[in-house]
């Protein structure tokens, strides 16, 4: 029996989403947006079982109608519509799923989901995401923890300009993480913390890399996580330079102010190229008692772009799209609650790897 699903916003991310979704012949889809041109590339790539319709995501009376029907919605749309959708799946009783990074929406969306009669799981994904999903898992093989620190970073195999870096995704998300407090525990008191800090620099597989903080990529796991550890933290990583020249735009040149970001969104889209020759690296390190012993374990990723269906996606694009389509997939089946908040971190590791579309991280 196939399930009524709808996606909003036919962006990068949800362009592969609809791969993984729409060849499965599970899911009765239709794509939302009010592009005309990324409407006319999903008409063209064909994908089975998907209808596209033109419409204005901010308004709210008219996605709630758009959702209405729909069993589950996932929303693929920049962070600040966030509320938007998730208020109008509440309103037409519809499992509510999104990407966003963005602290203060996931606030809201907590808000919606108390006494909702549907499911509600913000924060999929990659980081936020999986990387919560694998920290919880390896946090509950010990008596006692003491640290639990997350590292995550999208990057380009082939690195050639001053950033060493490329878009692989949301600009305005990428703008969010750099700009916008982090949440972390530190000596067991949770606090925020600033973007950009605390830099290190560490070596996996002989390659050299640094990693600073960033925000919303630890998701809900500080509030699951408060009062059982002493340290939990999550940043980014970049190839080292990346973050001095960041800081410089965003602190120096005042490019992070709330209203210079379009600046800073414009001069990064316009000068620095897409790509879809990526690696996304995972790297989950837990300290702790077990057994009586102060013990370490650790967990390391690299996963690389992939051909889908005949369509390349990128390691960001994969991950991302993979992460929430197995999550949409785990709510359906009914492994994951069906009312109410659900946090990533109540998903047990092994369901997720053994999902259709998790055992793309498992590859």
């Amino acid at each position: 029996m196939t399930s009524k699903l709808i996606l909003l916003g036919a962006g990068k991310i949800g362009d592969a989403i609809l791969n993984l979704l729409s060849h499965t012949g599970d899911y009765e889809i239709t794509v939302a947006d009010r592009d005309p041109q990324r409407l006319k590339y999903v008409e063209q790539a064909a994908f089975p079982h998907t209808r596209i319709v033109q419409a204005d995501l901010s308004d709210k009376a008219a996605v709630t109608e758009l959702i209405r029907g729909h069993q589950v919605t996932l929303s693929a749309c920049p962070y600040f519509l966030t509320p938007i959708i998730a208020g109008a799946a509440r309103e037409a009783n519809s499992h509510y799923f999104d990407l966003t990074e963005d602290v203060e929406s996931t606030r809201i969306v907590k808000q919606l989901a108390e006494g909702a009669h549907s499911a509600f799981v913000p924060q999929c994904g990659l980081a936020p995401g999986f990387i919560s999903i694998v920290a919880n898992d390896v946090a509950q093989r010990f008596d006692t923890l003491r640290d639990v620190s997350m590292r995550v970073g999208a990057l380009p195999t082939f690195p050639n300009n001053a950033l060493k870096y490329n878009l692989t995704w949301s600009t305005d998300g990428l703008i969010n993480e750099y700009c916008n407090p982090c949440e972390a525990i530190v000596d067991g008191q949770l606090r925020e913390t600033a973007a950009l800090e605390e830099i290190e620099h560490f070596s996996l597989d002989g390659i050299d890399y640094e990693a600073f903080n960033t925000s919303g990529g630890l998701g809900t796991l500080c509030e699951s996580l408060e009062g059982k550890v002493q340290n939990l933290n999550y940043k980014t990583v970049r190839y080292p330079g990346h973050r001095d020249i960041v800081k410089m735009l965003i602190r120096d040149l005042e490019l992070g102010k709330i209203e210079r970001r379009p600046i800073l969104k414009d001069v990064l889209e316009t000068s620095i190229p897409m790509t879809k020759q990526d690696v996304v690296l995972v790297f989950v390190s837990v300290v702790g008692m077990r057994a009586g012993r102060l013990e370490q374990e650790s967990y390391a990723k690299k996963i690389y772009a992939q051909n889908v269906n005949g369509q390349l996606l990128s390691a960001i694009q994969l991950t991302t799209a993979s992460g929430i389509c197995a999550m949409v997939d785990l709510v359906v089946s009914g492994k994951l609650p069906q009312r109410g908040l659900v946090r990533q971190e109540q998903t047990k590791l092994s369901d997720f790897l053994s999902n259709r579309f998790g055992q793309y991280y498992a590859v």
